[in-house]
């Protein structure tokens, strides 16, 4: 059969004729959508191209080896002028969000504001409640989206163990160490599904992983090994979160029932501990701010932003997050910015950089000249 997509600009392309499939995974970057169902006429709509490549993915019905076939988009007439702003002030206001996550929680724990575990409970809990009221008046009604337990799992990890790191790890190597752990199991996960990689992109992956080594190593400005492997395995468990999704057909509805998945596991991992209870309001405050508002307000604004971003900004765009939480600490925290932090950083995000940017020029082709018809064919 013919595969008809229509983008978001309202133009088609026509991918060369295809088994019949059971699944099928539409991937632009390091960013990947799932089409849920297929119909023989079927016209899937997918957002604009930007210009980048797409390669769509296949699983057949008889369970063989995915089928992947390149195309890119054709004849996309859309006005990028007026959005560009609100794509720019949406990105930046992001950003600042994700950063701040790091910033709000080192801050609580490093006055002893409140424990660990109780800022992890407060965070989920507050950010599911801001989820759920967003859900709703965006919609109309409080949508609901297939549990996925093991995507909550995911998340109440990575708050429990962002938490804990930030007990002994600084504001700023915290991020770094987060955003490495997790642009590196993205990575990882696209060799796993046998993403051939470039020289470059290979170059890249070993200059990051050397940048983390050299950051946590031992010196006395190291972070603390206890703390180096929680917000590793911090970054593990988001880059884990992230994969499971991609392609989502409601992300806010998902992420709100996520976080009211994983807030109870919190509460029992409270419970666990509860010897160590302690919340002066400060520091509750500090961790309502960090689940209702940089964490639940912050996801749906990204959102918003990734309408006008092409799948390379995206991800590119995220290497802002570590030294915009490295310079925030300086006057919140009074952090000092360390030359092992600034080699390291420029290890990290330079090889992330190289490694996002061979993996995009890897996925182009020659654009298929036929457009779809005008009625679904």
């Amino acid at each position: 059969m013919h595969l008809f997509i229509r983008l978001g600009g309202g133009s088609y392309i026509r991918c060369p004729p295809l088994p019949t499939v059971a699944s099928c995974w539409l991937e632009a970057g390091a960013i990947s959508m799932n089409i849920p169902r297929l119909a023989a006429n079927g016209v899937p709509i997918v957002p604009a191209g930007n210009g980048l490549a797409y390669a769509l993915r296949f699983s057949t019905i008889k369970g063989n080896a995915p089928l992947r076939v390149l195309f890119e988009p054709v004849g996309v007439d859309m006005d990028q002028s007026q959005p560009a702003v609100r794509t720019v002030l949406f990105t930046g206001a992001t950003m600042i969000a994700f950063a701040s996550n790091s910033l709000l929680c080192r801050l609580a724990l490093q006055h002893a504001s409140i424990d660990a575990a109780s800022f992890s409970s407060i965070r989920l809990i507050s950010g599911a409640a801001m989820l759920a009221v967003l859900a709703r008046l965006g919609t109309g009604r409080a949508q609901q989206a297939r549990a996925d337990w093991l995507a909550a799992t995911m998340l109440f990890t990575y708050v429990a163990f962002f938490s804990f790191a930030y007990l002994t790890v600084s504001a700023s190597t915290g991020a770094l160490i987060l955003f490495g752990a997790v642009q590196l199991t993205m990575f990882g996960a696209g060799l796993q599904a046998g993403e051939q990689f470039a020289a470059l992109a290979w170059f890249g992956l070993a200059l990051a992983l050397a940048g983390l080594i050299y950051l946590v190593s031992p010196g006395i400005t190291a972070p603390t090994p206890s703390g180096a492997l929680l917000m590793g395995a911090a970054g593990v468990s988001w880059g884990v979160y992230s994969l499971r999704g991609r392609g989502v057909a409601n992300p806010l509805a998902a992420t709100a029932g996520n976080f009211l998945r994983a807030a109870p596991m919190a509460l029992v991992l409270s419970l666990l501990l509860h010897g160590r209870f302690h919340a002066a309001p400060a520091g509750m405050a500090l961790a309502i701010t960090s689940g209702a508002v940089t964490s639940g307000i912050g996801y749906v604004i990204w959102y918003e932003a990734l309408k006008g971003l092409s799948a390379m900004r995206a991800a590119t765009v995220q290497l802002s997050v570590p030294p915009i939480a490295a310079f925030g600490a300086v006057p919140l925290l009074s952090e000092a910015i360390t030359m092992r932090l600034v080699f390291a950083s420029a290890a990290i995000l330079g090889g992330i950089a190289m490694a996002l940017t061979s993996r995009t020029q890897s996925k182009h082709t020659a654009p298929l000249s036929d457009q779809g018809p005008k009625s679904r064919q």
